[in-house]
């Protein structure tokens, strides 16, 4: 088993983007045979309804977390709600999945958006280091 500091994670349904603001997460790599992960969102309680939901429904939704450094390429899971408690003034959810695919290159992605956009000189640079920074949804992973 292996655990990894959680820096951000979005929830993705229906082509919406929501990024939740975590107070602390951890991502646990299973090391199964199923290749199951664990995420848990140590978060703000105003959440509580919303994940009670969704473990009620058991929908499986997608997750976009950057691990460990604010740099890092987003990981992409396919989760459903497995527990939600409160502890103090937070909610400690746990979310379980699976990785949906391979990590892919990033910024080589954007670059090619953006270009495809019509971006070109210093209205592209600008624009690219922006959203490295920000790792906005790409279009082929809205696509998917």
């Amino acid at each position: 088993m292996k655990t990894f500091k959680m820096i951000s994670v979005s929830l993705i349904r229906n082509n919406d983007e929501m990024p939740i603001l975590l107070e602390d997460g951890i991502v646990i790599n299973q090391e199964n045979t199923s290749r199951s992960w664990i995420l848990e969102l140590f978060i703000d309680q105003k959440h509580e309804d919303f994940f009670n939901e969704l473990k009620t429904s058991n929908e499986l939704f997608n997750a976009k977390v950057v691990i460990s450094y604010p740099e890092n390429e987003p990981a992409h899971f396919e989760v459903a709600t497995y527990s939600v408690k409160k502890i103090g003034d937070h909610l400690s959810v746990l979310l379980r999945g699976t990785l949906k695919r391979a990590r892919r290159k990033y910024a080589e992605s954007l670059l090619a958006e953006l270009i495809e956009d019509g971006l070109i000189g210093e209205e592209l640079l600008t624009q690219f280091e922006k959203d490295m920074k920000t790792r906005p949804s790409l279009k082929k992973d809205k696509e998917n």
